[in-house]
């Protein structure tokens, strides 16, 4: 039996603060602001047409990783990299994956970055993806077998 979709400012209050801590560790606080707020924003007008209540964390988080990779698209660099204090690489996970993902089919690229970048769940996966916790098991494995074939 589907669980049922919580009332908007329930699920808000139940996942606000993971939200936006998710976004200020990958973009930092000022540009987690405007992300934070346009993550819910999008959510709310995709709330109605929830069929369920299942996986809402794994959803919205997927929401916010979409914006943000969405704007690191658009920007050029214009300076270079800088390396955090205590010589950590401070780059979002996605950015990581990006120059070995980048060649694979969208599904498989989300799928890839989502299990080994942000170490989601494949059931997660699945609701991020819109199927079934197998196709998303499926598509991270195709995508692995993909890089594989072209790094050998």
């Amino acid at each position: 039996m589907p669980v049922a979709v919580p009332p908007f400012e329930t699920f808000y209050d139940t996942h606000k603060d993971e939200v936006l801590a998710f976004l200020r560790k990958r973009v930092g606080r000022e540009r987690a602001e405007d992300l934070f707020q346009d993550t819910f924003l999008r959510a709310l007008r995709a709330y109605g047409a929830l069929e369920h209540g299942e996986h809402l964390r794994a959803w919205v988080l997927t929401i916010a990783s979409r914006l943000i990779i969405d704007g690191a698209r658009r920007q050029r660099p214009t300076e270079e990299l800088v390396v955090e204090p205590g010589g950590e690489d401070a780059r979002p996970p996605f950015e990581e994956l990006a120059p070995f993902t980048d060649g694979l089919p969208p599904k498989e690229r989300v799928a890839v970055v989502l299990r080994y970048g942000y170490d989601l769940g494949y059931d997660e996966i699945g609701a991020a993806l819109g199927s079934t916790e197998q196709a998303a098991r499926q598509a991270a494995s195709a995508g692995v077998r993909r890089l594989r074939k072209e790094t050998s």
